[in-house]
């Protein structure tokens, strides 16, 4: 008798192989047997005329806090996921001395749009050492796998303290110290160093991540040090403004280290063309035999702007700021006088400087009401430029009124990135790229502004379902990007696959009826804290480790997940 049998799904094994019909056998926390089972199971799951999958591998995500309070990690548990990862980005809170607490915290807060004060409350602080983090998630209740990478940002602090915040250059005797620690952290248990370089990367008060004017012998020395374990990965990302030699610098930390790195791409509008020649280095890199691989994500970076979110239209408007710090009811209801009204649109915003902001409030041709479903690649036409055009009012008026939908609960949806000439043509040609993950999901963060951890309902859904235009990918193909391939990225090759001897970590999804609800913000962070939360139906159950963690996305109570400590080596064949 097995533990577990789900009888008569369709499988998708995780491998990219073409699906077959069979049934599945779990003993333990293992896959023991695909095809016809012929004993019965202590517990079975009847998945005819449903979709069978390996659980999501999500590399990319910041519950660095969360972890340590939430053992459902939700949202990302909604969506299929089993195992993340965290530490991305160079943000995280290991090392850490009693004395950075605060920085690290305002350093994850202006980074990740996490709300400091959830941190402050959540946060328990039983470490100041890498090793020690771990023991302390080791002792967490967790409904997911959560494995670690170590932080650039929270090294370069830990070893220079405020030198290291100030941007000023690491001695040859702390970049020593530091390589020692990220040694440390791997030989731990973390699969990886992260860092950033990028200008969207400020702390809390405005001042760019610690990392971003690090010099080459300090990263290159760091990689290497992660190269003298003999495992680990790398990630970054940076703006890329001098590409050549900003690219030649992660080249470098992957070839003098001998392990993979995998760096952000994505569109931007202000520059156009710079993720193809981000690729192009990719692939030139492969080629010279240096594992450099692209993130991508599988929809647009997309900002949601609204009464309840960080940003809406008119937040730099003078007259909105006379009502901003008045609860919701009542700016919903001075809003609605025709007297305020007329006010607000007929005044003009306060310029700050800020031209990535500008073009996230006022690109009026990006922005739309996201619906239900939701809808991540919306035509045009449905703009409120557009819808303004044709119906002879303004954006600014059509917009006014939207944001008073929901009793003042409603969000709009904001393309940032990746939705270019009204598609998302260009997410398709990152996705089918020969060397490049799914990614960047940034579960656990960015939470009144983005809500991205259901990227793996949107990778499956709108790709290997929905798309009406400009082509699909087999999905098959979409299933291995974020099971099989995902995980091997970071070294996992215990799971991701559905075959015997693998980890039983299993989907059983309605795909005819997978449905990606809209986003809500709720206040259930630590000190009543918001964030951006969103809903899939369609996931009849997410087995973890052998067990029924979760059914029509609600737990069991089953809290069957663990901390992973360093690589994990695939089963004997």
């Amino acid at each position: 008798m097995h533990d577990l049998v789900i009888r008569g799904g369709k499988v998708y094994d995780g491998t990219g192989a073409e699906p077959f019909a069979a049934d599945i056998a779990i003993d333990g926390d293992k896959i023991t047997a695909v095809g016809v089972i012929k004993a019965t199971g202590r517990e079975e799951i009847d998945a005819t005329g449903k979709i069978v999958t390996p659980g999501f591998v999500d590399i990319h995500t910041h519950f660095d806090g969360q972890v340590t309070w939430d053992p459902l990690l939700a949202p990302s548990s909604w969506h299929g996921v089993t195992t993340i990862v965290t530490g991305n980005c160079g943000v995280g809170f290991a090392p850490c001395k009693p004395e950075q607490r605060d920085w690290l915290i305002g350093l994850m807060e202006g980074v990740e749009d996490i709300p400091g004060t959830a941190l402050h409350e959540g946060i328990d602080w039983q470490w100041e050492t890498f090793p020690e983090y771990l023991d302390t998630l080791a002792q967490k209740p967790m409904a997911l796998d959560v494995a670690t990478q170590i932080p650039h940002g929270a090294v370069r602090a830990y070893v220079m303290g405020q030198r290291g915040a100030d941007h000023e250059v690491a001695s040859p005797q702390e970049i020593e110290q530091m390589a020692s620690l990220v040694g440390e952290a791997i030989t731990a248990g973390a699969l990886g160093f992260t860092t950033s370089r990028t200008e969207k990367h400020k702390d809390s008060k405005g001042i760019l991540t610690p990392t971003i004017t690090a010099h080459a012998d300090e990263l290159v020395s760091i990689a290497k040090a992660v190269g003298d374990t003999g495992t680990g990965v790398l990630q970054g990302i940076s703006d890329f403004y001098d590409f050549e030699s900003e690219f030649e610098l992660f080249k470098t930390m992957s070839r003098e280290s001998g392990r993979p790195i995998s760096l952000t791409v994505e569109q931007q509008d202000a520059r156009p063309e710079w993720w193809t020649q981000l690729l192009n280095g990719i692939t030139d890199a492969q080629a010279e035999g240096v594992e450099m691989y692209g993130q991508v994500p599988p929809r647009a970076t997309g900002v949601l702007l609204g009464l309840t979110a960080s940003l809406n239209p008119f937040l730099l408007h003078p007259p909105f700021k006379e009502i901003a710090d008045k609860p919701l009811s009542e700016q919903v209801a001075v809003m609605r006088t025709p007297e305020f009204r007329e006010r607000m649109l007929a005044s003009e915003p306060v310029d700050i400087g800020a031209p990535l902001l500008h073009e996230i409030l006022y690109s009026y041709n990006k922005l739309f009401r996201l619906g239900e479903p939701a809808n991540y690649e919306p035509d045009p036409v449905d703009s409120f430029g557009e819808r303004a055009a044709a119906s002879d009012t303004t954006p600014q008026a059509l917009i006014y009124d939207a944001l008073l939908e929901k009793d003042g609960k409603s969000l709009l949806y904001h393309p940032l990135f990746n939705y270019e000439n009204g598609n998302l043509d260009h997410v398709k040609t990152m996705l089918e790229h020969p060397y490049t993950i799914s990614g960047l999901g940034d579960a656990g963060a960015h939470c009144g502004a983005l809500c991205d951890a259901s990227f793996p309902t949107t990778l499956i859904q709108h790709w290997g379902r929905d798309r009406d235009r400009g082509g699909r990918i087999p999905l098959e193909k979409l299933i291995a990007m974020q099971t099989s391939e995902t995980a091997r990225q970071v070294g996992l090759d215990d799971r991701g696959v559905l075959k015997p001897g693998y980890k039983a970590d299993v989907n059983i999804i309605d795909f005819e009826h997978l449905t990606l609800h809209e986003p809500e913000i709720v206040y259930d962070l630590p000190a009543n804290g918001k964030r951006l939360v969103q809903r899939a139906s369609g996931y009849a159950a997410t087995v973890i480790a052998g067990k029924v963690a979760f059914r029509e996305g609600e737990s069991t109570g089953e809290l069957n997940g663990k901390l992973i400590r360093g690589v994990q080596t695939a089963p004997a064949a």
